[in-house]
């Protein structure tokens, strides 16, 4: 069965290449665009509710323009609807994009300066062009950012769990993706994306497509993965969970024992898998 989170179509339109596979209105080829504000809303719907974020400079293709929003499937393969205001045609000044901020949040600065205003607010995993290298900044394509809070894109982060673990604190926010607030697989997407590996946006998506089943008696290491019925949390040893929740409002560390117990007395069940990446 086609999970409809992941595929390009919502009846009035659909990808060209889901002719025969799909009934829609009209089958069309995408736009690309890129997404122009620090954090933009995926709704379900355009009158809907938030399903998962996409940060500055994300590549989505868009299906179709109506009433405001578009339809559009991001980087992940998720598909929604984002405001159009959010989005900017990909090509210059928007693209290419070089850099990934790599600090838990930074600024862009109207000059090379930092007590010159600044122009926008970048939460961790916002990508942006790089135009010129000065002393301690770099200029980019939205104003000057420190050059210790970027990172060029083709040095990827090597650990997922350090990633995670700069998350720490972080609110939960549920369908959020940065570092203003996310939830469990916002948590997990983040701390793989920086390290580019793949990774799909919810829970259940992620338990399907992510590294390989682990014994339950096996021990736990470093950068596994344990599943619950709708929620997600990373080891960063072998008696620690790392995990954007609920209970504590924010991304937070639980003996992983604790974690399993409280889990299951609240309603949520058992582990359901365990994974290496």
């Amino acid at each position: 069965m086609t999970d409809t989170r992941l595929t390009p179509a919502n009846g009035r339109v659909a990808a060209s290449h889901l002719r025969g596979q799909v009934e829609a209105a009209a089958f069309v080829d995408p736009t690309p665009m890129q997404v122009a504000v620090p954090v933009a809303d995926l709704l379900g719907q355009s009158d809907g509710s938030r399903e998962r974020q996409l940060l500055l400079g994300a590549a989505i293709d868009v299906y179709e323009w109506r009433d405001g929003f578009a339809y559009v499937q991001g980087p992940d393969g998720y598909t929604g609807y984002v405001a159009a205001a959010d989005m900017a045609p990909a090509g210059p000044p928007a693209s290419p994009v070089t850099h990934r901020v790599a600090s838990m949040a930074t600024h862009a600065y109207e000059a090379e300066d930092f007590k010159s205003p600044e122009r926008a607010h970048l939460p961790f995993g916002c990508r942006v062009q790089v135009l010129d290298e000065r002393r301690k900044f770099y200029e980019t394509h939205i104003g000057f950012i420190p050059k210790k809070h970027l990172r060029a894109l083709d040095r990827p982060f090597g650990d997922p769990a350090t990633v995670a673990q700069m998350h720490f604190g972080v609110p939960y926010l549920w369908g959020g993706n940065s570092t203003l607030g996310l939830d469990c697989s916002g948590l997990v997407s983040a701390a793989l994306g920086a390290c580019d590996i793949a990774c799909l946006g919810d829970a259940d998506l992620q338990e399907a497509a992510l590294g390989t089943d682990l014994d339950p008696d096996a021990p736990l290491q470093r950068g596994d993965l344990l599943f619950w019925r709708g929620h997600v949390g990373m080891m960063v040893d072998a008696q620690t969970l790392i995990h954007a929740n609920a209970h504590h409002m924010a991304v937070a560390y639980e003996p992983v024992e604790q974690a399993i117990l409280r889990i299951e007395a609240q309603g949520d069940g058992p582990v359901t898998s365990r994974k290496r990446l």
